[in-house]
């Protein structure tokens, strides 16, 4: 693995645990102009009461970015030195290529080369980077193979971006919790 982005921070956490908020307040303290890239797909009315309670919370003057499964290309299209890009959140990300709600889920090669696309923009990203993801490992394992597919593609995915990333944080009832950086 080369060296890590510089200015980049993934936040870790399982759900409800604070660290949406706390990426956004980072992105706000940052001073920098920031652009949110949404990851999150509307498919009912508990997800849409979800997204609405993101976007009230945000600042109007950020730019929003809804990314879908193109997250690289957003990321290298929005980065840029003097500027923050936030990402919220890779676990949607994920699940929109491994179980997309209205299409079949994307091969393993189709899934592998997005990784890859992803890593290698962060790679030469500039400008302030913060990613969020669901740490989602931490419990039982799934009974069913997809779920299991899930955790395992997720897990993986953490793993790799916490290397690439110069610091990680772990975050636990509202509470940041360093892991590295």
């Amino acid at each position: 693995m080369a060296n890590p982005v510089p200015d980049s921070l993934l936040v870790l956490g399982g759900a409800r645990s604070g660290k949406s908020t706390y990426a956004e307040q980072l992105a706000h303290d940052s001073g920098l102009p920031v652009t949110y890239l949404a990851t999150a797909h509307i498919a009912d009315t508990e997800m849409a009461e979800r997204i609405a309670v993101h976007r009230a919370r945000r600042p109007a003057h950020w730019q929003l970015r809804e990314v879908g499964r193109d997250l690289p290309g957003a990321l290298a299209e929005a980065a840029r030195p003097g500027h923050c890009v936030l990402v919220d959140c890779l676990t949607l990300w994920t699940a929109a290529w491994l179980c997309p709600p209205d299409a079949p889920a994307a091969s393993p090669a189709a899934w592998a080369n997005a990784v890859k696309a992803l890593d290698d923009v962060l790679h030469d990203t500039p400008g302030k980077i913060i990613l969020v993801s669901n740490e989602i490992g931490m419990g039982v394992i799934p009974m069913g193979a997809m779920t299991r597919q899930f955790v395992d593609e997720l897990g993986r995915l953490n793993q790799r971006l916490a290397a690439r990333c110069s610091r990680v944080c772990l975050m636990v009832a509202g509470i940041a919790m360093p892991l590295k950086g």
